[in-house]
């Protein structure tokens, strides 16, 4: 789905406050990275991301690991619990895929969710995420670039 020119795929699950995103693998891993959204008031451009590593055990909306941004950095939150069990090993060599390919080559790690069906009723999916997301992007000072 496009919601003011930003693609929300429709089998992502959204942290809208955190401008993340958990895609569900199937027997309870779940694929997680920054919206196109969250990828835009960044900056456009990813130097460096260090996820917290294989084997740390996360809580939803802490942080999962740092970002490092044109002029600072910054921490990345987990929209999902769980247990990290893979990283992207990619983006240590070219952190800027997740800049070009948000939803495909730029997820960040892959979590073993602990509370899939808690964790879920906290993220934007589905019918309310358009409502949802447009009013969150609309609290930044966007305007210019936010496509009607």
């Amino acid at each position: 789905m496009i919601i003011l020119g930003f693609d929300y795929p429709d089998d992502c699950y959204f942290d809208l406050e955190n401008d993340m995103w958990c895609r569900d693998l199937g027997d309870g891993r779940m694929q997680v990275g920054v919206s196109a959204f969250g990828v835009k008031i960044s900056g456009n451009y990813f130097y460096m991301c260090r996820p917290k590593s294989v084997g740390n055990e996360l809580e939803q909306g802490k942080t999962m690991g740092v970002v490092e941004l044109s002029k600072t950095v910054v921490t990345i939150k987990t929209p999902v619990s769980g247990t990290v069990v893979e990283i992207n090993e990619a983006l240590e060599d070219k952190p800027e895929l997740i800049n070009q390919d948000p939803y495909g080559k730029g997820w960040i790690c892959v979590i073993q969710a602990s509370d899939w069906e808690g964790d879920r009723a906290r993220l934007a999916h589905g019918a309310l995420l358009a409502e949802q997301a447009e009013r969150r992007m609309r609290l930044e000072p966007t305007d210019d670039w936010i496509k009607p």
